[in-house]
């Protein structure tokens, strides 16, 4: 079923609020959030090199766990991506034609929901499971991006906060299925070429 969903109507009036004070923000401010939407989602990648690097030292099952987190984010983004040509909500900036401090995707680049959001939000989840201080940083993190996309005019808010609800149950079924299965694939995988990924010599 595809809906072809009217953002507009749902928090139009907060989106324009939004992009009205990002206009009106020091040029300075407005470059940071625009750099953060843009390039954000690497500082996830380098906490999950960090947290892989480190889990190394505590044990086999704890390196599968983080090993694990880059593909429970890929599978959020997949999951994020299916739903976008079912709903197909066109982007804000093309509904109220505002101008926005990024260029507005071209048609058929469906808003919702957040891809973004999405994928730092299952990265910040997935990371909890990993370390708690990691997890932590990727949370506010997470929560900058999600706001970032909407200052900068890409989304809705509801856009990124089903960005959020979507990355972070992807996350947490997947992280969760996994914790019981952790200690079996260690096994397997220290018997294999692969156990430098997951014990440290």
């Amino acid at each position: 079923m595809i809906l072809a969903l009217d953002g507009s109507s749902v928090d139009g009036s907060a989106y324009t609020d939004v992009v009205d004070l990002a206009r009106q923000a020091p040029a300075w401010l407005d470059d940071t959030v625009s750099a953060w939407s843009t390039y954000g989602l690497a500082l996830f990648a380098a906490l999950m090199a960090v947290g892989w690097w480190r889990a190394r030292r505590l044990g086999a099952a704890a390196s599968v766990t983080a090993l694990a987190v880059p593909f429970v984010v890929v599978m959020a983004h997949g999951v994020d991506a299916a739903l976008k040509p079912l709903v197909r909500e066109d982007r804000p900036c093309r509904s109220l034609r505002v101008a926005t401090l990024e260029a507005c995707p071209a048609p058929g680049d469906w808003s919702f929901p957040s891809n973004h959001t999405a994928v730092a939000a299952a990265a910040a989840v997935a990371l909890l499971f990993v370390s708690r201080r990691l997890g932590a940083v990727a949370v506010v993190a997470a929560v900058a991006m999600a706001a970032a996309r909407v200052w900068v005019g890409a989304h809705y808010p509801h856009d990124v906060l089903a960005g959020v609800v979507v990355g972070a149950l992807a996350a947490l079924l997947a992280m969760s299925a996994l914790r019981g299965r952790a200690d079996g694939l260690a096994l397997r995988l220290t018997a294999t070429r692969l156990r430098p990924l997951v014990i440290a010599s």
